[in-house]
């Protein structure tokens, strides 16, 4: 029996849609509809990189100094990050986690979250990949399984394309009217309004030179609450929205300038749905504390368009 690095594969379809979701991470490896490939995601023989497809929890992006107080406490995450000297993307994204539910459109999968070094909650986490006409939907959901208020955040990595050779050529639309300034380890150092800089994506335009790697939020939603970011081919065709719910209150885009190896800079964007800003878990904004016993979800999902 071949065991691959991201370990067992769970493939799903619903007409020409397919994704492959995997047990390490619970990560979505691989959608497609039909011969279009829509997630940049990473080859069945290797490990993900860069964060492809990865599921952002206990906290999304970075923590600065993997330093933070909570509740009176003062706790040091492991620096997995260190060329920012920051704690990464949160501590189950290498973790393998356990398949719950499997049928040829849906998949749910599990893993527990105990006690460490740096971060001594217990989370029950559960996320759930359905396909169906309407496109992907992800549903994410925590518990607090411990006996204290447990600081949270979640997000999640899919690099998005829609047929170009890089995404110069695409055509980007986000509707939100601010983005955090970073300083030089991508911490978030101030919020400003995206009116008349290189961020501004408001109205629909192509992607051209510009280098996105940006926290967006005071979002735009519509009547069902749901905020959307836009992608297209030039001509229109193919093109896909990534949506999220109201309990994704920020969203990071990344045009990939330093992904690896270098042929694949570029040639997709990241659209990274997240409940929290970069650094929550260090000045408490948008961050989630779960009571013992406390919920937490959020859905978010892909809807594409062929012609």
């Amino acid at each position: 029996m071949t065991t691959f690095p991201s370990g067992e594969q769970f493939e799903i379809a619903h007409r020409d849609l397919r994704a492959t979701v995997t047990q390490v991470g619970g990560s979505l490896r691989t959608l497609r509809a039909g011969d279009w490939e829509i997630l940049d995601g990473f080859p069945v023989d290797t490990m993900s990189h860069d964060g492809r497809g990865q599921l952002l929890i206990p906290w999304p992006n970075r923590v600065a100094g993997g330093t933070y107080t909570f509740d009176g406490k003062t706790y040091q995450l492991a620096l997995s990050e260190p060329a920012h000297h920051a704690a990464i993307h949160g501590l189950v994204r290498w973790a393998p986690w356990s398949v719950e539910e499997l049928s040829s459109g849906r998949v749910r999968m599990a893993y527990r979250l105990f006690p460490m070094s740096g971060y001594p909650f217990m989370l029950d986490l559960s996320v759930t990949y359905g396909l169906s006409d309407a496109g992907l939907q992800v549903t994410l959901r925590a518990e607090n399984a411990g006996e204290e208020a447990t600081p949270f955040g979640a997000g999640q990595h899919p690099y998005v394309r829609v047929g170009t050779s890089l995404v110069n050529e695409a055509i980007l639309h986000i509707p939100a009217e601010t983005a955090h300034r970073y300083d030089e380890n991508l911490i978030p150092i101030g919020r400003v309004p995206v009116e008349g800089t290189p961020l501004d994506f408001r109205t629909p335009r192509p992607i051209g030179d510009t280098e996105i790697n940006m926290d967006y939020t005071d979002v735009r939603r519509d009547g069902d609450g749901r905020f959307h970011v836009e992608l297209a081919a030039p001509d229109g065709a193919p093109a896909l929205e990534v949506w999220m719910d109201e309990a994704f209150r920020h969203v990071t885009v990344y045009t990939g300038e330093t992904v690896q190896p270098p042929e694949r800079r570029r040639r997709s964007l990241a659209v990274e749905p997240m409940s929290c800003p970069p650094n929550a878990f260090a000045t408490g904004q948008d961050l989630v504390v779960l009571k013992p016993g406390e919920r937490w979800e959020g859905t978010w999902g892909i809807t594409v368009r062929k012609g």
